[in-house]
């Protein structure tokens, strides 16, 4: 509001019809503030939008039909992949799919060389042939990847006007416009992506954005991308694949905010519990760590989208995680989630199989009358049935089934953090970790433990840590150019005349924005860059905007030895260095509401007790502390239960709770805390 407060709503996702469950948010948002949807977004100035329809319809192959066109002789680009593997010794792994079926795959006559000189001309009537052929297979959507499009995008041009001929009304994605990369499946993997997100994802957010104007609203409306940022949902129209991942790269901005404002230093670990997954990011020198390495399904036999975006490690492991055991007799839990519909056996909403939130609900962590505020009841009886089906197989009692639950869950979020930190050369030690999502408070606690962390940061807008993401965010953009050179020989003009391409495109990006009057436009660069023979790039920011001298080609080399020998513990100091993709980000700062301030409250927070059982105690009584009514400074001796409209926070015995001045939760960790 107006105050800078940030109030939340909260809904079940409705997945078969998304917007109930946005209105059914709004209305809980619309509550506390006394008012009603229609008033709350008549009112609203910014509406910004995250969601994860366009990553679940990749991963559930619901996108659209779609055709891809390559340079005759290279219709494998999609199928060989990069030849990447975990295991070069297991044999018996069935080869993926590729993202676009052969069939679907057409070859088209035509050569340009790496030079941007055409070596065979475009056979236009071929062209069309199999634009037609691929007409009558009904294709929805078109990838066009040709081969150094990137030197001279000509064909792919010339392409583009012929399907709009003979596919009218199908969308089409060309290769060098949306990623200018060398790589060639990087690039032909996201253009398919993003071409065959194009039906689904332009009728949902046009569709959506005509849903509220007829609502009443009348601000803008802005999505979430994959960036870490924000952009106009006409833009993202045009790129859908900006969307994919999107959500979770919110979190960490929401991460990094509130530990500027707590004055924590040092590196942040922002772990989001939702669910179906927990999402891990990175925040480093008070920047979002990115990747161009973010894999749609496993790595290596997934699908890449080849774009930048925030690094978030994914894992399904969330609230409504499914425990099971497996033929050889061990508990397991996850991939498999119940959802929301129908959810966990505790939701009383028809599902019988055990999660975490059954277990968490069995060993008492849970208020069963004041789950989602009260909102929804928690039917303990069914949790507990739930959960004996695991302690029946295992031989066990039903907390300690249930416990051992939450520790497999625990151990797997633990794994999901080191693979993050540890692997890019980082102490989790040496962080601060902040806790968001509805189920981050359930054992945020020994994960820390298990991580040597000794200070949790716990926003009371943990449980919509992404959403609050979105407020924090400023809109943001990337653009490439592919300009191959050495330090040891290095091309000053080719360099500076290719970042010359790359303002010349931030300038027309940011001509819209000034008509909307954002004039807060900033600007970086970076460059991937790898030693001679490497197969993988490191991206590392550039020293200077151009290179004017020999200085600045050394400054550039030092800068790539520090990153490769923080990441590799390795620093060839006498090789040159190959710089291959040259990048600039936009920025453009929003207006950011002020992070709040804690409630007075009334200092009458507790609310009784409640058995709870800990591994390393048994069952107790822990203290039940309503947060609303916490004041700042106020400490909360583990064992205890801290209840908020969105979440709740387990003060594990051993460890202690404090609300700051700015209403967020920070729990010390005792040296010898344990779950």
């Amino acid at each position: 509001d107006e105050a800078g407060t940030l109030t939340l709503g909260k809904a079940l996702t409705t997945r078969q019809r998304m917007v109930d469950g946005l209105e059914a948010a709004l209305a809980s948002a619309a509550e506390p503030l006394g008012t009603d949807v229609a008033s709350l977004l008549g009112a609203a100035d910014l509406l910004i939008y995250g969601t994860t329809r366009a990553t679940n319809a990749i991963l559930e192959g619901r996108t659209a039909r779609t055709a891809l066109l390559v340079t005759e002789g290279f219709p494998d680009i999609l199928v060989r992949r990069e030849g990447g593997t975990l295991n070069p010794f297991v044999f018996d792994v069935a080869y993926p799919a590729p993202y676009v079926p052969r069939r679907l795959t057409a070859e088209i006559r035509e050569r340009i060389d790496a030079q941007g000189d055409v070596v065979v001309p475009l056979d236009r009537e071929a062209a069309r042939a199999a634009l037609r052929a691929l007409a009558r297979q009904r294709v929805e959507a078109v990838a066009v990847c040709l081969l150094w499009s990137i030197r001279n995008g000509a064909h792919e041009e010339a392409l583009a006007e012929l399907i709009t001929e003979e596919l009218p009304g199908v969308p089409f994605t060309l290769s060098h416009r949306l990623n200018p990369t060398m790589r060639e499946y990087r690039r032909a993997s996201s253009t398919a992506i993003d071409a065959s997100l194009k039906p689904l994802m332009q009728d949902h957010l046009r569709g959506m954005a005509a849903d509220l104007r007829a609502a009443g609203f009348r601000g803008e409306l802005l999505a979430a991308v994959s960036v870490g940022g924000v952009m106009h949902v006409d833009d993202v129209v045009e790129r859908p694949i900006l969307l994919v991942r999107s959500g979770p790269s919110l979190a960490p901005v929401a991460g990094r905010a509130y530990a500027a404002a707590e004055r924590e230093e040092g590196p942040v670990i922002v772990c989001d519990t939702g669910g179906t997954s927990f999402d891990v990011s990175l925040v480093r020198g008070g920047e979002l760590v990115s990747t161009r390495e973010t894999w749609l399904g496993p790595r290596y036999t997934g699908h890449l989208t080849g774009l930048s975006s925030v690094d978030v490690n994914s894992i399904g492991a969330g609230g409504g995680s499914i425990a099971w055991i497996d033929d050889g007799g061990l508990l397991r839990v996850g991939p498999q989630s119940a959802g929301s519909e129908p959810g966990p056996a505790a939701y009383g909403r028809g599902g019988t199989s055990p999660t975490v939130t059954d277990a968490a609900t069995v060993l008492g962590y849970l208020d069963p009358a004041f789950f989602l505020g009260g909102r929804l009841a928690l039917d303990v009886e069914a949790a507990t049935r739930a959960v004996q089906t695991i302690a029946d197989g295992l031989g066990m009692a039903l907390e300690r089934a249930a416990a051992a639950i939450l520790a497999i869950a625990d151990e797997q979020m633990i794994a999901a953090i080191k693979e993050i930190t540890v692997n890019e050369g980082l102490d989790p030690r040496e962080s601060l970790l902040v806790a968001g999502g509805g189920a981050a408070g359930l054992n945020i606690v020994p994960i820390a433990a298990g991580l040597g962390c000794r200070r949790v940061l716990i926003p009371r807008t943990a449980g919509a840590l992404s959403a609050c993401g979105a407020q924090f965010s400023d809109i943001a953009a990337e653009f490439a150019v592919t300009e191959f050179t050495t330090t040891g020989a290095f091309a000053l003009a080719a360099v500076n005349g290719a970042l010359d391409r790359i303002d010349a495109e931030i300038a027309a990006f940011a001509e819209g924005l000034r008509a909307r009057g954002l004039t807060d436009i900033r600007t970086g660069y970076s460059v991937e860059a790898r030693y001679p023979y490497q197969v993988w790039d490191l991206p590392i920011p550039l020293p200077a905007e151009r290179f004017a001298s020999e200085a600045d080609v050394a400054a550039l080399r030092e800068t790539f030895h520090a990153a490769h020998e923080r990441v590799f513990a390795v620093r060839e100091a006498d090789q040159e260095v190959e710089c291959v993709n040259w990048r600039g980000r936009m920025t453009v700062a929003l207006e950011r509401p002020p992070i709040g301030h804690a409630t007075p409250g009334t200092g009458d927070a507790t609310a009784g007790t409640r058995r709870a059982y800990f591994s390393a105690t048994g069952w107790v009584e822990a203290t039940i502390v309503r947060g609303a009514e916490l004041p700042a400074g106020a400490c909360i001796p583990g064992p205890a239960v801290i209840q908020e409209v969105t979440t709740t926070i387990v003060v594990y015995p051993g460890s202690t709770a404090r609300l700051t001045a700015h209403g967020a939760y920070v729990i010390e960790l005792d040296p010898e805390v344990s779950a």
